[in-house]
């Protein structure tokens, strides 16, 4: 095809309020909504990209910064390897925002190839890639704790062998200590045992302290396939520590955009997973920091929170690399997570099917910013108690 250029870019931003049993609580907050970025990218071809920049609070700032750096595309031959924009590693929504545009462009460059983007990103690709139920977010250490035993039940009803979960409400206020949230980490253990495994998410929360007897409770239990940042992200020593010292793999890395902030956990063993996302880092990005992370037999599974197009860009992802293990799935965003897209993937039994369709697979809806108008606001109330 001769050359193609660049038309417009422009950010669509969806939200959905949530009922209040969608609801979902975790630490100090509770989540009041759903939402999501999506960054269009427009050819004279008739052509068009969409791509999910992780949202996270900054939409409004995404959207600014898209349109501040349009300029730059404008014109520009969406397949040209040099109109890449990358992340910085410094600013969050300047980041994700770039990385919207990122996944967009290669949504463009798989339809006009007229092949999807795994087959791009690899001569190999798997047609389907294994999902994880991610949630766990919704128990109330004062309530119903229990709560999280019946979700994860219900994951394996639907088919799903892989749960990962976060570690409640703050702790502070119930007087959680470690050997109560292992008590339920053991009840919800024997529950689902030959059924399902486990993995948990500490969110950033804990003292190396805490982690470390939280991770050695882990490792007695046994069969957590992995202890997800346990504790603040720039601790790259106190990861070591933690790795060298536990059995359960620790994990990191989803606020990270470039190979330069891994190298550090990579030649440190601070990691045993990396868990980049092409919805924070791109899909350029993101691969090169898989294919670094093989050099130091550090595999990736990565982190995949909010919607459908972000899931699909990660899915291609996952099913380029060479030994693709799993991907994230939240489950608790809502109706907005595929109600963006026109026809969503076929998901059996805990497996997404990538489509067989160029580019991403997916298409933004017609009536998406109808159904799914942007409200402004926090997507969260901090909680009192």
């Amino acid at each position: 095809m001769s050359e193609v250029k660049i038309t417009h870019v422009e950010t669509i931003l969806l939200s959905r309020m949530h009922e209040p049993e969608r609801q979902w609580k975790t630490s100090t907050f509770r989540t009041i909504k759903a939402e999501g970025a999506i960054v269009v990218v427009r050819t004279d071809a008739g052509i068009t990209g969409i791509g999910e920049a992780c949202a996270y609070g900054v939409p409004g700032l995404i959207s600014d910064t898209v349109r501040r750096v349009s300029p730059l595309l404008i014109g520009r031959d969406p397949r040209d390897p040099s109109i890449v924009l990358h992340p910085n590693g410094h600013s969050w929504a300047y980041d994700c925002a770039i990385s919207g545009i990122d996944c967009a462009l290669w949504d463009i460059r798989g339809k006009l190839a007229g092949k999807p983007v795994a087959q791009l990103l690899s001569p190999n690709p798997i047609n389907k890639v294994r999902l994880y139920a991610s949630g766990g977010c919704s128990y109330d250490w004062r309530e119903r704790p229990e709560q999280l035993i019946e979700e994860a039940l219900s994951y394996i009803a639907e088919g799903y062998e892989v749960f990962k979960f976060r570690v409640g409400t703050h702790w502070a206020w119930d007087g959680v200590t470690v050997d109560r949230m292992l008590g339920l980490i053991q009840e919800l253990s024997q529950e689902v045992k030959g059924r399902m495994e486990l993995a948990i998410d500490g969110n950033q929360r804990l003292t190396e302290e805490i982690a470390l007897a939280l991770g050695k409770g882990l490792d007695r239990i046994g069969g957590f396939k992995w202890f997800e940042e346990p504790i603040p992200q720039k601790d790259t020593d106190g990861y070591a520590r933690l790795n060298a010292a536990l059995n359960t793999p620790v994990s990191g890395g989803e606020q990270y955009t470039t190979v330069e902030q891994f190298i550090p956990y990579m030649e440190r063993k601070a990691y045993s997973i990396i868990q980049q996302d092409a919805g924070i880092c791109g899909i350029t990005e993101g691969m090169k920091i898989a294919r670094f992370g093989m050099q130091y037999g550090i595999p990736t599974i990565p982190h995949n929170w909010h919607n459908g197009v972000m899931t699909m860009a990660n899915a291609h992802l996952v099913a380029a690399l060479p030994d693709p293990i799993i991907l994230e799935l939240c489950r608790i965003q809502g109706p907005l997570q595929w109600g963006m897209v026109k026809e969503s993937p076929i998901i059996r039994s805990g497996w997404l099917e990538i489509p067989d369709k160029p580019g991403l697979g997916v298409e933004l809806a017609e009536d998406a910013l109808e159904r799914f108008p942007f409200v402004e606001g926090n997507y969260y109330v901090t909680v009192e108690r």
